[in-house]
């Protein structure tokens, strides 16, 4: 009898030891910037990342550095997909579409001229634009990492299911004892 207890609590269900991968992109100036890493805090270090577009096309690739943070500069306006296999079945999969992409990218289809605009303006301070996006990058980088980080938490509805899961197994227990306590005592 306790072998079979111990054969029907191996073949339950039981949640596996993986970890969800989050990943994020998004335009920074020019650039785009992204994090990958797993939902447990690990950071996904010197990640191999490509770049393709919607069709497949290699659009580029490059490597996180130890704070799973990678910069890529887009040529054309396309939907920009990037995957980081890091093994395990741990796979990074996000998109960031052509409409939230750097402003000025060369179209799929770019006309023989080149189009340009020009806006004037006003001084507001004597500070250098790309610095002071450089400054606001490296404050909202922490900030970013945490909201992608309570995406991932669990929720009372989680909490709730396995302390539910627990209990029953309790009284899986508590049933398969009584039931022996039960026969011992018809045979003896």
């Amino acid at each position: 009898m306790r072998g079979l207890l111990i054969l029907v609590l191996l073949a339950l269900p039981g949640q596996a030891m993986a970890h969800k991968v989050i990943a994020t992109v998004y335009a920074a100036g020019d650039m785009i910037e992204g994090e990958i890493g797993l939902s447990n805090g690990d950071l996904a270090k010197r990640q191999l990342v490509q770049i393709t577009g919607s069709d497949g096309t290699m659009l580029g690739e490059v490597t996180t550095d130890d704070e799973g943070f990678f910069t890529f500069t887009p040529t054309l306006a396309v939907d920009h997909h990037f995957i980081a296999d890091m093994g395990m079945g741990h796979v990074a999969r996000v998109v960031l579409p052509v409409a939230e992409l750097p402003k000025g990218l060369q179209p799929v289809e770019a006309s023989a001229a080149p189009v340009t605009k020009s806006v004037a303006v006003a001084p507001v301070a004597a500070i250098d634009p790309a610095e002071f996006a450089a400054v606001v990058r490296d404050e909202m980088r922490p900030i970013r990492r945490e909201i992608a980080a309570l995406k991932e938490t669990r929720d009372l509805q989680a909490i709730l299911g396995g302390i539910g899961y627990i209990v029953g197994l309790f009284g899986l227990g508590f049933y398969l004892a009584a039931r022996r306590k039960l026969k011992d005592h018809r045979d003896g």
